[in-house]
């Protein structure tokens, strides 16, 4: 057997049973704790018939429990498959259709939205159902096992047979097409990626770590096995603080924390909300982002009130596990108008920028941004043709045969040696952390009878979101439609991150010359409506929009 993502929690575990582990508002879980309750989920499932390669869906809160979940998971030889437990049933049930689950877990919080995902789901074969919390069970899901068929199973660590190129976990992300892609993450990948952070960071059993995102975004990933490998605390930040910045930096007061991470956003809320105090988190060692850009201005602001902490931007799309590419401020920005660089590779990986040709671009031109090396993905669960579409052949300097991973970024090399992110290619986007295809909200769109034709673009924004996704939209003819409808009968099969926030009505979308709806126009006609907007002093949802 090979080395694992939960090797190194249960090396700690032997070592160090009584440590804390996983800290929440609730409680905990020391590492003893943790490790004799996953290996009683693993015995459990391998009970049940769960082989190696098999997945198991979570539907469940983020909890001490649930981070218990995802170790028993990989000790049954499985890969785990996080699902957002605020989704829309009808997506999670495509995610479900896709990767054919052994079985998956739940408790009585998620059991009304796992009734539903079922409920759209059509399935060769319906997944056992674990359920997770005490006391009865929701009879209607007719669980395979309980809560209180775990204590009867055994506390020691089951034989393992999988090996680090195996899979640990299937992780979506949104699909252009209107179906989410599952993305391919293995323990060889997630633990190349864990070694650099070490190093890099100088992790330690003295850690108390954030845990910011939820499990079913990638930076998770390093939030749990970065800090259980390290033999350090895990601390669960409630998803109801995000909109709580003054109850956020409380907790992290609370809490003492040496390391945070999360998405730009929510570092941009507190920010301005004004939440932070001079020299306030007198533990916080370091402070790290991913997923999108921060404003400078915010950065700004968190270095000059905690100057004891290292700030470090991480990048790196889902498909290369984590991060591929590093870079810690040496100082203040001066300036609020400062780019900050996404610095250089992670050990193992190589940020190439490329020109259509794919031959490598000069200094200081913006090329196509594609990324090699250890972090990549296989690909998309049981889609080799969307796989071949970004997981491209690739010849290096010397003649040996490689994969290479477009990423869909444009970036440019600065004179410093340093790669600077310039944009985008197409119309995905990034907002507050979560990455979007605008083309999926659009499919949503064109699947509702009261609207004839719709559109929808991303404008910048100076808010926390980064990005303001709006919507254009032609009614059915002899229909009166406002946004609020619009936006209750999306919320039926996007996230709420992905619900357009402007809309405007148009007798008719705008055409170039080629026929094709003309983006630019759009985008102008909203950015002219909100500058209107603002000089009236007007706040409003929608955009009220004309032909």
């Amino acid at each position: 057997m090979s080395r694992l993502l939960q090797t190194a929690i249960s090396e700690r575990a032997e070592a160090r049973p009584e440590a804390r582990a996983v800290i929440s508002q609730d409680g905990g879980l020391s590492y003893g704790e943790l490790e004799a309750a996953s290996n009683r989920l693993a015995h459990l499932l391998r009970h049940l018939g769960c082989r190696r390669g098999d997945r198991v869906a979570l539907l469940m809160p983020k909890t001490p429990a649930a981070i218990a979940c995802l170790v028993g998971v990989l000790k049954a030889d499985a890969a785990y498959v996080p699902l957002d437990p605020a989704g829309p049933p009808a997506r999670l049930a495509r995610m479900l259709e896709v990767c054919g689950c052994h079985s998956i877990l739940a408790t009585r919080e998620t059991a009304a939205q796992l009734r539903a995902t079922l409920a759209c789901a059509t399935l060769e074969r319906r997944p056992l159902v674990g359920w997770l919390d005490a006391g009865a069970p929701d009879e209607e899901l007719a669980p395979a096992f309980t809560a209180a068929d775990l204590p009867g199973q055994p506390a020691s660590a089951p034989p393992g047979m999988s090996h680090e190129t195996d899979l640990a976990h299937i992780l979506f992300t949104s699909g252009s097409t209107g179906q989410p892609k599952g993305v391919m993450i293995t323990h060889y990948s997630v633990l190349r990626f864990l070694e650099w952070a070490a190093a890099c960071f100088g992790l330690s059993p003295e850690e108390r770590a954030s845990q910011h995102p939820p499990l079913h975004f990638d930076l998770s990933t390093f939030d749990v096995f970065g800090t259980l490998g390290a033999g350090a605390e895990l601390h669960l930040i409630p998803q109801a603080l995000n909109l709580l910045p003054h109850k956020l930096a409380q907790l992290m007061r609370r809490s003492r924390l040496t390391q945070w991470f999360s998405v730009p956003s929510v570092l941009n809320l507190m920010a301005k909300f004004d939440v932070v105090q001079q020299g306030d988190f007198p533990e916080l060692r370091r402070v790290l982002w991913c997923g999108e850009v921060l404003p400078t201005p915010t950065l700004i602001y968190w270095m000059r009130r905690v100057p004891h902490a290292r700030f470090t931007n991480l990048y790196g799309p889902t498909e290369t596990t984590i991060a591929s590419s590093h870079y810690t401020l040496p100082r203040c920005p001066a300036d609020a108008r400062e780019p900050i660089p996404i610095g250089t590779a992670c050990a193992g990986e190589e940020l190439l920028i490329l020109d259509e040709s794919m031959q490598p671009v000069a200094s200081g031109v913006t090329g196509d941004l594609y990324i090699r090396g250890v972090g990549l993905s296989p690909g998309y669960w049981r889609d080799p043709q969307k796989t071949a579409s970004v997981f491209l052949p690739y010849r290096t300097a010397t003649g040996a045969a490689e994969r290479i991973y477009r990423t869909g970024d444009l970036a440019r090399l600065g004179t410093d040696g340093l790669i600077y992110f310039a944009g985008r290619r197409d119309h995905q986007i990034k907002s507050r952390g979560y990455r979007i295809e605008l083309g999926e909200i659009e499919t949503a769109l064109s699947a509702l009878p009261e609207l004839r034709e719709s559109a929808v673009v991303a404008v910048q924004s100076a808010g926390f979101e980064g990005w303001m996704i709006c919507c254009a939209y032609v009614p059915a003819r002899g229909r009166s439609l406002d946004p609020q409808f619009l936006r209750h009968r999306l919320a039926r099969v996007l996230p709420g991150y992905m619900l357009p926030a402007h809309w405007m009505r148009c007798d008719a979308l705008p055409r170039n010359a080629n026929g094709k709806t003309d983006r630019p126009v759009l985008r102008r006609r909203f950015l002219e409506a909100k500058r209107a907007a603002l000089a009236d002093g007007a706040h409003a949802s929608a955009v009220p929009g004309s032909h």
